[in-house]
């Protein structure tokens, strides 16, 4: 059974900075890219940063410069550093894993609120 369950979001003030963590479970992760994504209310989902099987990354406009996807294959888990956090970076954070015959899977994500 594949599991993904991601943790590390919660409140922080503008400026600030959290550490997400993707722990998988059922896939030979070693062979996946992951992927984190985010959904903020009313919004569509959006790509926020992948890494895929051979560390290769890449970022969407608005985070790059600022966060951080990162893997460790021997724990089976990935990261995402946030820092200089804006309030427009409010949303749920879902982390996926990626096959290269394209089948997906999803955790449930974790919320992250930036406010004062």
């Amino acid at each position: 059974q594949v599991q993904l369950v991601e943790s590390g979001g919660g409140l922080v003030q503008p400026g600030g900075s959290l550490r997400l963590s993707c722990a998988a479970s059922g896939i030979f992760f070693n062979f996946y890219a992951m992927n984190w994504y985010r959904q903020a209310p009313g919004k569509e989902r959006e790509m926020v940063a992948r890494i895929t099987s051979a560390g290769s990354t890449n970022y969407a406009d608005s985070v790059r410069g600022r966060f951080t996807i990162s893997r460790d294959n021997a724990k089976n888990m990935a990261y995402l550093q946030m820092n200089s956090l804006k309030p427009e970076d409010t949303a749920v954070y879902h982390c996926s894993a990626k096959g290269l015959n394209g089948v997906e899977f999803w955790g449930k994500g974790t919320l992250v609120t930036v406010s004062s």
